[in-house]
């Protein structure tokens, strides 16, 4: 069940012993016999400016966002254009306190990356991750590579092997939300 994945997930004190850089994220993938391939684009902050500058549809990209469960740590992953919806982890999880990390967070997670570049790989770091379920649909996924000029784009089904991730409806489409307001 989702709550026991949440209650042996890994502690925030515990991250820092898991860390991984570019070169190594390409080993894993390397060694685990992946076929990927690394995009190189101009420099670029946001989900939007990535998908522009590697001319991936923003539904295609994934973003990976870091979220706290509990007092636990979680990585995401959806689709560029979605937002996390922190109710749906909540009502997912049955937790009290879901929220997005800090980005402070951020640089003592994964001082080997970019701020904002991490990849989706959360198995890397020692954590567990979930996907949203709009981004499982989709044949390939495209992520940062740990900076803002690289991105890595391999099957789905490769990712979801090496990373085992709990799928699940996390985000939802900006549109849907203004929809509703």
């Amino acid at each position: 069940s989702l709550a026991e994945l949440h209650s042996s997930s890994t502690s925030e004190s515990n991250l820092e012993n898991f860390m991984a850089k570019m070169h190594d994220l390409l080993r894993y993938l390397d060694s685990n016999k992946v076929e990927y391939r690394v995009v190189e684009h101009s420099l670029a902050y946001s989900a939007h400016e990535v998908a522009v500058s590697t001319l991936v549809p923003e539904r295609e990209l994934a973003k990976a966002i870091l979220v706290s469960v509990d007092g636990r740590f979680w990585m995401t992953a959806l689709r560029a254009d979605h937002r996390v919806n922190t109710q749906m982890i909540k009502r997912a999880f049955g937790s009290k306190q879901v929220h997005l990390a800090h980005e402070e967070d951020l640089g003592t997670l994964f001082p080997d990356c970019q701020i904002g570049a991490m990849p989706p790989l959360g198995n890397l770091y020692g954590l567990p991750v979930m996907v949203d379920e709009s981004l499982a649909e989709d044949e390939e996924i495209v992520f940062n590579a740990c900076t803002h000029t690289r991105v890595i784009r391999m099957k789905f089904k490769d990712f979801k092997e090496l990373v085992k991730p709990v799928i699940l409806q996390l985000a939802e489409s900006p549109f849907k939300r203004e929809m509703e307001l």
